[in-house]
């Protein structure tokens, strides 16, 4: 009995220590990061336009995303919550130029990371386009930074989003 309590303190020790120092590290690493992944397309800017900015129809081809909501306007601007891995997610649609540029922002506070992603559209010589997803993010919290950074990975969601876009469109994802 004396032996199992020793291999359990030690456990939790271990498990404390590991805490302390993942709580350590992410909070050496900055707040803010920016991110970016380019994909390109065979689709022309307009029709990958259509698709990108028709939140409600974005479970059809994202598998990762359960639903999308229509909320309140906020500012007199569009608000979408998405809902992807248990997590709901209200986005405000901050900037909208047809088939060019998009800006949306994580429109709440309490989740423990925000920011936003700029979409940008630009056509290429063949007749598809680059779709180049920015993401200027915040993570307040050194044990979500630390996640971010090491677990997940800044352009995992930028990612995934990528690929079931190419997929939608029958094509094999191009992402640099």
């Amino acid at each position: 009995m004396k032996k199992i309590m020793t291999w359990i303190l030690g456990i939790v020790g271990l498990l404390i220590l590991v805490g302390i120092v993942v709580f350590v590290v992410g909070s050496f690493l900055p707040e803010n990061h920016v991110a970016s992944k380019t994909l390109t397309l065979r689709q022309r800017p307009e029709t990958v336009w259509q698709v990108v900015t028709d939140f409600a129809n974005q479970p059809r081809w994202h598998t990762e995303m359960k639903s999308v909501e229509r909320l309140a306007d906020r500012n007199g601007h569009e608000v979408w919550q998405e809902e992807m891995s248990g997590m709901k997610i209200p986005l405000e649609t901050l900037e909208k130029d047809a088939p060019k540029k998009l800006v949306r922002r994580i429109a709440a506070d309490d989740l423990g990371f925000g920011g936003d992603w700029e979409y940008v559209l630009t056509p290429t010589i063949d007749g598809g386009c680059q779709l180049t997803i920015t993401e200027n993010g915040k993570v307040p919290n050194p044990l979500f930074r630390f996640m971010s950074k090491y677990v997940f990975g800044h352009t995992a969601t930028m990612e995934a989003y990528m690929k079931a876009l190419a997929t939608k469109f029958g094509e094999t994802p191009a992402i640099r």
